[in-house]
């Protein structure tokens, strides 16, 4: 009885190692798995790190690109409001002078005979349209700064 008490631990040994090294060997299987899954992901890793590298210079390149368009357009704005600025003083000095000029025209044209019967005024003489001219040129002089134009 010794001997088969031996015999069935010696087999009991046996069966318990071939179900370690059979464990094992699933075990080695898995760990060379996992380590390809690791240079895998190291990969994934490293390029993910790339495109962010390359996002952070295309970002940095937009905002350089931004505060440059932020800066013309703010210069070219100013620019366009100084020149509005400038049309509306300009079209304000034309307003005068086709003012003054219609004057000079009513007092220099002859009357016709709807208006003499419409505006009983003496036909004005060629004086008071020279005296209506030289009051709108000197008007214009004045507003000028002392160009008469």
């Amino acid at each position: 009885m010794n001997h088969s008490l031996g015999m069935a631990i010696e087999t009991l040994v046996a069966i318990l190692l071939m179900l370690t090294i059979f464990y094992c060997v699933m075990l080695n299987k898995r760990l060379t798995r996992l380590k390809a899954d690791e240079h895998s992901l190291k990969a994934v890793i490293g390029e993910l790190i790339t495109a962010t590298e390359i996002a952070e210079r295309a970002i940095g390149g937009l905002k350089l690109a931004v505060r440059d368009v932020n800066e013309n357009l703010g210069s070219q704005l100013a620019a366009a409001t100084q020149m509005s600025d400038q049309l509306y003083r300009q079209l304000g000095e034309a307003d005068n002078v086709v003012r003054r000029l219609s004057k000079i025209a009513i007092a220099a044209r002859p009357m016709t005979g709807a208006e003499t019967v419409a505006a009983p005024v003496a036909k004005p003489s060629s004086a008071k349209a020279v005296a209506a001219a030289a009051e709108a040129f000197s008007e214009r002089r004045r507003s000028n700064g002392g160009l008469a134009a």
